[in-house]
């Protein structure tokens, strides 16, 4: 099932550069110039063997799932049991399915990026504070 609905992305996803290349060269270059910088380097640089099978469609989908699950692990998720976060995940899954479209023509995945970082940030300086203040505590108990 899962494979069969990365295929309709992928072919969905590839189905604005089958018809530019079906059009003339300069449809196709309008396409790429129109795309965002991270999707317009991956489909210009990974290869393409089928029109339904492309690698960078995939490759795409894979990248805004992965940085989809970092921003939420970082920013929203609580510590559930199994089960829980597998019905998170594969929601998040379906989403990713959603914002691969978005992400051929906005910047989703640099958003991502972005996103993530902050999150990173944030979360180290959380965790310096804790961990400052948890050696004040234990000095003030030595005391």
């Amino acid at each position: 099932m899962m494979l069969n609905m990365m295929a309709v992305t992928s072919s969905a996803l590839n189905l604005v550069l089958a018809s530019a290349s079906t059009v003339n060269l300069d449809e196709k270059d309008r396409v790429f110039e129109r795309m965002s910088g991270i999707t317009r380097f991956l489909y210009e640089n990974l290869p393409s063997y089928n029109v339904a099978y492309d690698i960078a469609g995939y490759a795409t989908f894979i990248i805004v799932f992965l940085m989809s699950a970092i921003v939420y692990k970082l920013g929203f998720a609580k510590k559930l049991s199994i089960g829980r976060n597998v019905v998170i995940y594969t929601f998040l899954f379906l989403g990713c399915i959603v914002l691969t479209f978005l992400a051929l023509f906005l910047p989703m995945i640099e958003g991502l990026i972005v996103a993530a970082l902050i999150l990173i940030v944030y979360k180290s300086r959380l965790w310096r504070e804790k961990r400052e203040q948890a050696k004040s505590v234990k000095t003030a108990k030595e005391m």
